[in-house]
């Protein structure tokens, strides 16, 4: 089997500032035990569900941080793709944590909206400005990381949320202290618990997708198939698998039946113009492809289970 990979233009492993990453963990455990502890001393269920959002959130920084250690390490033949898709399990158990905990924040709101309590207003007000000035500064360590790395684009997305949820939060303290509208602590943690519970959804279905090897929704399969039959030379590709091995590595791996009995030297040529066409129309950097001719005893189905 043609093993090729298009590592000089098919993707960029771009050097993340570990560092950034790291103070950013940092800022965001501050916070969380800031809110926590100020959540249960002035009452405000807003305030500690703002904290569980920012503590998901130092987990998938956490996890990130060690993803992006974890993927320098070579490969072996134990590992022969190394730990590439140590990034896609965190964000599997990273996205249950999100809707288990939002789940749990939608029950408490429900409680509290019926029973509302007397919250301190200071509290709130003053921790949400932490978490805004933190956050915020969280998010310009990260920026740069972001427009180069999408693992990092999502920790920086996250911690952008997290500073509108602290703005909204503070929004909320404000009206608790001129107006008395206690009831607003539980709306707003409903709000957060319906956010993490839509991200958290999203997140899942995407990790989901990736560790069963699923085809990305954004391609279809006929229009690879049509796309490289139109390459003079052959006659039919079958057996198609298409998937991501992490977010910068997609792969296929086909048979491919030659309209002709060629040389492999030919095959090498044909076989640079599939890979071109796969690279340029759909973004498939790692390509397998079996060469074959007239084999007659191999199913020449499109999608086969093996």
């Amino acid at each position: 089997m043609e093993n090729h990979h298009n590592h000089n233009h098919g993707h960029h492993h771009h050097q993340v500032e570990g560092k950034n990453l790291l103070f950013s963990i940092v800022l965001n455990i501050v916070i969380t035990v800031a809110q926590v502890i100020g959540g249960i001393l002035s009452g405000s269920l807003a305030l500690i569900s703002d904290a569980l959002h920012n503590f998901s959130d130092v987990l998938s920084l956490v996890f990130s941080y060690v993803a992006h250690k974890l993927s320098r390490k070579k490969a072996s033949v134990n590992q022969t793709f190394g730990y590439k898709r140590a990034e896609l399990i965190a964000a599997f158990v990273n996205a249950m944590t999100l809707i288990v905990v939002a789940l749990f924040l939608v029950f408490e709101a429900t409680e509290r909206f019926f029973h509302p309590q007397i919250i301190e207003f200071g509290l709130v007000i003053w921790l949400s400005i932490l978490g805004i000035a933190m956050n915020g500064l969280s998010v310009l360590l990260l920026k740069n990381d972001a427009d180069k790395n999408l693992n990092m684009k999502s920790a920086y997305l996250h911690l952008f949320t997290d500073m509108l949820a602290s703005v909204a939060v503070l929004i909320g303290g404000l009206l608790m202290k001129y107006f008395q509208w206690f009831w607003v602590d539980s709306v707003l943690t409903l709000v957060i618990a319906i956010y993490l519970i839509i991200v958290g959804f999203d997140l899942l279905k995407k990790s989901t997708q990736m560790l069963m090897l699923f085809t990305p929704s954004h391609l279809d399969i006929n229009d690879i198939i049509s796309e490289v039959h139109k390459i003079s030379g052959v006659n039919k590709l079958h057996h198609i698998h298409v998937w991501y091995l992490n977010e910068e590595e997609l792969h296929l791996e086909a048979h491919l039946d030659c309209s002709e009995d060629i040389k492999m030297s030919e095959f090498n040529v044909l076989l640079d113009k599939v890979e071109q066409v796969l690279l340029e129309k759909f973004h498939i950097n790692h390509i397998n492809i079996q060469p074959e001719y007239k084999k007659e005893e191999d199913s020449k189905d499109f999608i086969v289970q093996d």
